[in-house]
């Protein structure tokens, strides 16, 4: 065996050892299930959605929040974001007793506007228990229960359900598996989360959920209010203040279609991923190390090499398990050369972006 074929087969050899670490071992709401049936969250919890521009999801996203049960007290509060198109006309319009609809404040200097929407929830919150959740998520009835109950069960003051990913077109296909493997494949989540380990640190700010005691301590969203990656970042600090929880497959719990074209993938994804590996040098790092479980076994098994090929199904295998986990769009797991290939021309125009200055989302501009 050569040095080209060595490097490569036990690249995805760890990777697999990582991924198959963490289907058997990340928790998951299956423990809820059945106790949950009888049980009911004796709290009083806020259910806090941040929305701008969102019109689109104001029918779909209240259909699922009429179902919510298992919940002895909630409050449910929008906030419309400044929205420019008809966001706030349809909230008001949705006659739901339950909703409480306010007006976001203008983007104050230093934050960005989804960590500034947050605080503004935060502080308009009355209850003890805060669950945070995207205009884009989709609850299943008992979700909220059930991962209140896992999070009180395990001790934690804190927890990332991680929603399953709806991915319909190709582009979707390609890319949106990627975001659960990259963590699956890459950080021993159990053991992060017991040692709170910040480098190791995965998040989800599509549903969040935490004890207003806990956030409070922390100062609520002020030390993450110029983050793109908010979600990991919050992870990071409530780590790093000893409050305890993790991230969780919650893709029973809920569903969420986070874009819906090309177009809207690339813009999605490139608003984040120049910050997603630290630094250029990172980013090219992480580029290579891809390439190097992804093209090369490939390559190296079309001309003939059974490590290659070795080394192209145990990458292509832990993409499978993955999927399978979190229930997100298996089929296209032997086409990962493919998706890396899309993932890294995404991160160029990411880094390109920043460095012109043009990085935006929902009609802000990112500052560079």
């Amino acid at each position: 065996m050569s040095l080209i074929e060595l490097i490569p087969l036990v690249l995805s050899l760890v990777i697999l050892g990582f991924t198959l670490l963490n289907s058997l071992t990340l928790w998951s709401t299956e423990i809820t299930k059945d106790s949950a049936e009888t049980k009911t969250a004796h709290n009083s919890i806020s259910l806090l959605i941040p929305m701008r521009n969102e019109a689109a999801n104001v029918e779909e996203l209240l259909h699922a929040l009429d179902s919510v049960e298992g919940i002895e007290s909630i409050e449910v509060i929008a906030l419309d974001d400044q929205s420019e198109d008809e966001t706030s006309l349809r909230l008001k319009d949705a006659n739901r007793s339950y909703l409480r609809v306010i007006e976001g404040r203008p983007v104050r200097e230093g934050w960005l506007g989804k960590p500034h929407a947050m605080q503004q929830l935060f502080e308009a919150s009355s209850n003890e228990i805060l669950v945070f959740i995207d205009a884009d998520v989709r609850l299943e009835p008992d979700g909220i229960k059930r991962a209140v109950l896992l999070m009180q069960a395990r001790g934690w003051r804190f927890i990332c359900p991680y929603p399953r990913q709806i991915a319909l077109t190709f582009i979707e296909r390609m890319v949106q598996p990627l975001l659960q493997w990259s963590w699956f494949a890459s950080v021993p989540l159990r053991f992060a989360a017991w040692r709170q380990v910040p480098s190791m640190a995965v998040g989800n700010g599509q549903f969040f959920i935490a004890e207003r005691k806990a956030l409070t301590e922390i100062g609520g969203f002020e030390g993450v209010k110029g983050e793109v990656l908010e979600d990991v970042e919050m992870v990071r600090l409530l780590w790093r203040n000893k409050i305890k929880g993790s991230v969780i497959d919650a893709s029973d719990l809920a569903s969420c279609r986070m874009y819906q074209s090309a177009s809207e993938v690339i813009a999605g994804y490139s608003k984040s991923l120049w910050k997603a590996f630290g630094s250029l040098s990172g980013a090219i790092a992480t580029a290579l190390l891809l390439l190097a479980t992804s093209w090369l076994p490939l390559i190296l098994g079309l001309l003939g090499s059974a490590w290659g090929w070795l080394a192209f199904f145990a990458v292509s295998l832990s993409r499978l398990l993955a999927a399978l986990r979190t229930r997100s769009f298996w089929q296209g797991f032997l086409l990962h050369p493919i998706s890396v290939a899309i993932l890294i021309y995404i991160v160029a125009v990411s880094f390109s972006k920043k460095r012109s200055g043009e990085l935006s989302w929902r009609g802000r501009v990112i500052p560079a």
